[in-house]
């Protein structure tokens, strides 16, 4: 069995729409490879998954087609691919209850032993917003922090940016195929990223296109990469706010920027507060409660 058809397998089952993560990695491991992949029938898959499957996708066949053609597209474009079961695999990801089964990569996943924040917000910030995403994010990568985020425009580039700018690496997570880049006006912005030492991930196979349950989903990407999610301004209904549950619902800190709250664009960053998220006037504060020094101290250094 060449590793090639073992990743073949992965690809293929990355492309089933009926299955989930654990599930997906059931199959691969009785399956082994394509061809073991093509010999499985829907009765097989219910009998590994241990439930009746609603839908009737299962053509293996046309799975293992498509995925030769993500493999030749892979190789082609310097993208690779991490399995749940590889050695590289995020470990901070691989903890969350919904970790992507396959993850593709253009240039390089965040080093596990250097700690990662998520900072998200608005497409459409303020002028206070940006600069103090771009600040904070930058603070941070001089504390040797990683900064993850999901290279929108507004307030995830201006986060890319900072975190360049202060020296370190920063990650963005797509919510589409990593065969484009999304939005295309930040296409710049990624190879900077990349020519950096950072990368782009995506649990979605190539062509894939962005779609409105795409990037709630990648949500979860950014939030379980990271230690931590700031949330630097975000209006009611954001989906920097959905990043923020994900992060709660995985027992990890959120914070939000205090120089840009207290606006209508801010309305939701400040519900989170109410909620109980500490708002930070830099990233000095955030590594004080890293370090255990909590509300209290730094409320009296204020």
């Amino acid at each position: 069995m060449t590793s090639d058809e073992s990743l073949l397998c992965l690809l293929a089952l990355a492309r089933s729409p009926c299955m989930n993560a654990r599930e997906r990695s059931l199959v691969a491991d009785v399956a082994g490879d394509a061809r073991g992949l093509q010999g499985l029938g829907r009765s097989d898959l219910e009998r590994l998954c241990g439930r009746t499957l609603r839908t009737d996708a299962w053509r293996p066949e046309l799975m293992v087609y498509e995925a030769r053609r993500d493999l030749d597209w892979m190789k082609a474009a310097g993208v690779r691919a991490s399995a749940y079961g590889d050695s590289d695999y995020p470990p901070a990801l691989r903890e969350t209850a919904r970790p992507p089964f396959l993850l593709f990569v253009r240039g390089r996943l965040p080093d596990p032993n250097r700690p990662a924040v998520a900072m998200v917000g608005t497409r459409y910030p303020t002028g206070r917003g940006l600069e103090a995403a771009r600040r904070l994010a930058r603070e941070a990568a001089e504390a040797g922090v990683t900064v993850v985020s999901g290279l929108a425009r507004g307030i995830d580039a201006a986060a890319h940016r900072g975190c360049m700018e202060g020296g370190a690496p920063t990650f963005a997570v797509l919510g589409r195929g990593l065969d484009r880049v999304y939005p295309l006006s930040n296409k710049d912005l990624a190879a900077k990223m990349l020519a950096s030492g950072g990368g782009l991930l995506s649990e979605y196979p190539p062509g894939t296109a962005p779609a409105r349950w795409t990037f709630p989903e990648r949500n979860r990407i950014i939030a379980g990469l990271c230690r931590s999610t700031l949330v630097v301004e975000a209006p009611k209904g954001s989906g920097a706010l959905i990043t923020a549950d994900y992060a709660l619902e995985e027992g990890r800190d959120v914070y939000i920027a205090a120089d840009a709250a207290g606006g209508q664009r801010s309305e939701g960053s400040d519900a989170l507060e109410a909620d109980g998220a500490l708002p930070v006037s830099c990233f000095k504060d955030v590594a004080a409660d890293w370090a255990g020094a909590g509300r209290a101290a730094l409320a009296a250094d204020r």
